[in-house]
């Protein structure tokens, strides 16, 4: 299998820093593209100084074109994407508003949490974690429950589900409501068209389809979106997170407002640099084909995947687990024996499915294929029999 160039660093007392040797094929973090590594190493400038926000200004740029959109608020949070959703919602919802959430997997319920703990009367149109959202049964309940803010996961990683939003955003505009998308695992692998779509507000992470380290969140506000949080009359529950104050630090003033690692912008524009010279459409569909490639070995396998084809997340598959196979040890075995990682379903999903990415540097037929052969030998290892 092709593997992945990592170093080791001598620090203080004789301690070396040496990580094992790994290949990401889990849900996050997945892994580094060589180069972006090449960037990191570079000497750290400022977090006030013009070269740093000559390289903030770039990722901007770059980022609005992996984003689908010509938002000026497009930036990024020093925070992983936990943060842009935190950043998402204390901006965006305040005491009282009735906010509509689709739920359906662990990330829609982590939205929930942090949209209740700001205050929010928040209303929830569930479905069974591996469940997606039909367009008119969306529109329903938009239409249903007026909310001023409505927020869906559009790759939810904890099931696989791929959730379009077109109709979602369509109803939640009819009814002058905001729309909040978590983009974390879409970014960068599959399309998000967030003008095109209708999302006013969108946040992503680095560590998944934008094949990064973790640290930073992409996040990008529409001009409705700013109009109203120039009118929001409340103040922000959150110093931190307050956009309006990141926003003037990273492009307008350049005043101080936090110091922001000048290391994972490097390597935000590396990966995004990658991106744009491989072409977005045909990073999207390098994705592609891996995924269909690994459902077809899959299906070889006598496996059977948990979502719809037409509900799939292109760069996180979930298959089932077989019959009296424990996962974990699948799991172990494939991180002992071949340096690979793999995550296991949680929640109502906890033994029942394999969590596997296909991101990034991982997203490619020669990668597929030794994944698959490797994966099918810790499955019979472990008494299956398909």
């Amino acid at each position: 299998m092709p593997t992945i160039q990592q170093n080791s660093v001598t620090v203080s007392e004789g301690i070396t820093i040496h990580p094992p040797k790994r290949l990401l094929f889990g849900p996050g973090p997945t892994q580094v593209h060589p180069r972006v590594y090449q960037a990191m190493a570079q000497p750290i400038v400022g977090h006030l100084d013009p070269y740093f926000f000559e390289v903030s200004q770039a990722n901007q740029r770059m980022l609005r074109h992996v984003f689908g959109t010509t938002n000026e608020w497009t930036f990024v949070i020093s925070a992983t994407g936990s943060g842009g959703m935190e950043a998402a919602v204390s901006n965006f919802v305040e005491p009282g508003m009735k906010v509509g959430i689709f739920a359906n997997g662990f990330f829609c319920d982590r939205m929930t949490e942090m949209a209740r703990r700001n205050g929010a009367d928040v209303v929830r149109f569930e479905k069974p974690w591996g469940g997606a959202f039909g367009d008119t049964e969306a529109a329903e309940f938009i239409h249903r429950e007026k909310p001023k803010v409505v927020m869906y996961v559009t790759a939810e990683t904890s099931t696989g589900v791929f959730q379009r939003g077109e109709a979602i955003c369509h109803a939640a505009h009819e009814v002058g409501a905001l729309i909040i998308a978590d983009c974390v695992t879409s970014l960068g692998a599959m399309p998000v068209h967030v003008d095109q779509t209708g999302i006013d507000i969108a946040y992503s992470c680095t560590q998944k389809g934008l094949s990064c380290p973790p640290g930073l969140s992409p996040i990008t506000v529409s001009p409705r979106a700013v109009e109203w949080l120039q009118a929001r009359k409340s103040t922000n529950r959150s110093w931190y997170f307050d956009i309006k104050l990141i926003g003037d630090y990273l492009f307008v003033s350049h005043r101080y407002h936090h110091t922001a690692s000048a290391t994972l912008f490097y390597a935000l524009h590396e990966g995004l640099s990658l991106i744009e010279e491989e072409g977005l459409e045909n990073r999207w569909e390098r994705h592609r084909q891996a995924h269909l490639e690994f459902v077809k070995g899959i299906g070889a396998m006598e496996l059977e995947m948990l979502v719809p084809a037409e509900y799939r997340i292109w760069n996180l598959n979930t298959p089932r687990v077989p019959e009296a196979v424990d996962d974990a040890k699948v799991r172990a075995t494939l991180l002992k024996d071949n340096g690979i990682e793999i995550a296991g379903g949680f929640g109502p999903l906890a033994g029942k499915v394999f969590r596997i990415g296909l991101m990034g540097p991982l997203a490619t037929s020669d990668h597929v294929q030794d994944f698959l052969a490797r994966f099918g030998a810790a499955l019979r290892g472990a008494g299956y029999k398909g």
